[in-house]
C-alpha cells in the first residue's frame, strides 16, 4: 500500500469521524467545498427538473431557426453570488422574466434533496432577486452561536435559526412579544438567554414571577423590580403605568415643534429625545401570565381586572415610553377571561415551544401565521428548546436557544449588577439581594433542562 493510499484512507476516516461527532468542523473542513462544487455542477439540470426554468426568448428561437442551429435550452435563474458560511451556502439568484419568488419557495424541499443539503429556505431580497440559504447539517441539534453578532440598541441575539442565521429580539422593531410552551419545553432557558442578552445593556429589567420567584429571583441583582405574587404584581404594574404617564409628559415638554426644527427631530418617543434627557428603557418579563388572570373570589376578580387592564395599557401605549413586554405562559386563550384577547392582539412577536394541543398553537399563530400552527405541534418532546418564532408579517422560523444553565445566567447578572438602574417609581419593588454572590464556574453547575 503506497503512502498516498494510506493518506487518502486517513483523510476519509477523519472526514467520517468529524461528520459523525463534529458536523460543524466537518462542514468547514470538507463539506463546504464539496457542496459548492455539487451545486455548481448540478445547477442547470436540477433547476430544469424542479420546473424553475423558462423557455428561451423568442428572438433566440427565431435566430436559431434562421441560422439552422439547435434550439436553445430553457434558462434557469442566473446565479449572482455563491457565498459559503459557517453553516451552509448562500445562493443569490436573479429571476428570469415570468418567474416568481413563490416558485423558489415551493421547490425548496426538492432543491434540498437534489443538492444533498440538510435544509433550504428562501427569501426575497428585492424585486427579481431571491436569496436561497442552504444548511449543510442540523444546526439546531447542537446550537453554537457565532462569536460575533450585530450589536444595536435594544437588540439582543437569543437563538439560532434553522438556516444558520442568528435570531434577534429587537425591541424597537417588535416592542411586545408572547412566548408559549408546555412544561419542560425549554421556555425557561429561552427566558434566561433573553435576560443574559439584556444584562449588559442600559435597560431596566422588571420581573413578575408568581411561582414565588423561583425562576427570576436568582437573577435579582440585575432586576430593578420584582414581584412574586399577584398582589405585588398589581401594584408594580400600576407603578409602571404611572411611570409611562410621566415619560409622556416629558416627551410633550421636549417635542420642539417649531418652524426651524426638521420633521425628523420632532420628539414622538423616547428615542427622539436628547440622550441626556432620555429615560431608561424598561423590559417587563411576566413568567406565567395565567397566574395573573386566574381568580376564585370576587376580590381576586377585581385584582385580576386591575392587572389585565394595566397590561393592556402598557401594551397599547408603552412602546413610545420605552416600556416593552415579554409575556410567557403555557396557554393564552380566551378562557383566561375578558381582556386577554385584546392583550394578545398587541403582542406582535410570537414564540411557541412544544405545545400539548393544536388549540394552544392556534392561540399563538392562528391569527398571524396559520402555516406555523402545524410546525408548532410537530416539535418532538426530546428536542427541548426547539421553537417556532413568528410575527405579524406572517413569516416564521424554527429556532433553538443555546443551552444556558441557571448558574451561567446568575453569573452574568451578578457581573453586570452595576448596570441595574435605580428607578424612583419602582424603588418599593427593588429586590433585596444582600452581598454579592460568589461567581461559580459554570462547569461545576449541574446541567439544567434545555
Amino acid at each position: 500500500m503506497t503512502a498516498f493510499t494510506v493518506a487518502l484512507v486517513l483523510v476519509v476516516a477523519a472526514a467520517g469521524l468529524l461528520r459523525w461527532r463534529r458536523p460543524a468542523w466537518y462542514w468547514l473542513a470538507f463539506g463546504v467545498t464539496l457542496a459548492a462544487l455539487r451545486v455548481l455542477v448540478r445547477y442547470r439540470s436540477v433547476m430544469d427538473a424542479c420546473g424553475l426554468t423558462v423557455p428561451p426568448a423568442r428572438w433566440r428561437l427565431s435566430l436559431a431557426r434562421a441560422t439552422n442551429r439547435p434550439i436553445p435550452e430553457p434558462r434557469p435563474p442566473r446565479i449572482r453570488r455563491l457565498r459559503p458560511t459557517r453553516t451552509g451556502l448562500v445562493l443569490r439568484l436573479k429571476l428570469r422574466p415570468g418567474q416568481d419568488v413563490f416558485d423558489i419557495a415551493a421547490a425548496s424541499d426538492r432543491l434540498r434533496h437534489s443538492f444533498s443539503m440538510f435544509g433550504v429556505t428562501s427569501r426575497e431580497v428585492r424585486s427579481g432577486v431571491v436569496e436561497v440559504r442552504m444548511t449543510g447539517y442540523d444546526v439546531l441539534k447542537r446550537v453554537q452561536m457565532p462569536a460575533e453578532t450585530e450589536t444595536l440598541p435594544m437588540r439582543v441575539p437569543v437563538a439560532l435559526r434553522e438556516d444558520g442565521s442568528v435570531h434577534y429580539r429587537d425591541y424597537r422593531a417588535i416592542p411586545h412579544a408572547l412566548t408559549l410552551g408546555a412544561t419542560e419545553s425549554g421556555k425557561s432557558v429561552y427566558q434566561r438567554n433573553l435576560v443574559a442578552g439584556l444584562a449588559p445593556l442600559d435597560v431596566a429589567l422588571v420581573g413578575i414571577d408568581c411561582k414565588q420567584g423561583v425562576e427570576l429571583f436568582p437573577l435579582a441583582r440585575r432586576f430593578s423590580a420584582l414581584a412574586d405574587s399577584p398582589d405585588t404584581a398589581a401594584e408594580l404594574l400600576d407603578a409602571l403605568v404611572a411611570r409611562m404617564a410621566d415619560v409622556y409628559r416629558l416627551i410633550r415638554t421636549q417635542q420642539r415643534i417649531t418652524v426651524d426644527v426638521p420633521d425628523a427631530e420632532i420628539a414622538a418617543d423616547i428615542w427622539d429625545l436628547p440622550e441626556e434627557l432620555r429615560p431608561t428603557s424598561v423590559v417587563v418579563l411576566v413568567d406565567e401570565v395565567a397566574e395573573l388572570a386566574l381568580y376564585a373570589t370576587k376580590e381576586e376578580e377585581r385584582r385580576r381586572d386591575r392587572i389585565i387592564t394595566a397590561l393592556v395599557r402598557l401594551a397599547q401605549l408603552g412602546r413610545a415610553a420605552g416600556i416593552y413586554l415579554e409575556i410567557c405562559g403555557q396557554r393564552f386563550g380566551s378562557e383566561l377571561g375578558k381582556g386577554i384577547t385584546m392583550l394578545r392582539a398587541q403582542l406582535t412577536g410570537r414564540t411557541a415551544h412544544r405545545l400539548n394541543d393544536e388549540t394552544s398553537a392556534n392561540m399563538a399563530f392562528g391569527d398571524i401565521a396559520p402555516d406555523a400552527v402545524l410546525a408548532a405541534i410537530q416539535i418532538p418532546a426530546e428536542l427541548r428548546g426547539l421553537a417556532i418564532a413568528g410575527d405579524s408579517s406572517g413569516g416564521w422560523h424554527r429556532i433553538r436557544a443555546p443551552h444556558t444553565s441557571l448558574r451561567q445566567a446568575v453569573n452574568l447578572c451578578n457581573r453586570y449588577a452595576d448596570r441595574t438602574p435605580d428607578l424612583p417609581e419602582l424603588a418599593p419593588f427593588r429586590p433585596t439581594t444582600g452581598t454579592a454572590t460568589e461567581l461559580v464556574p459554570s462547569a461545576k453547575a449541574a446541567p439544567a433542562t434545555a
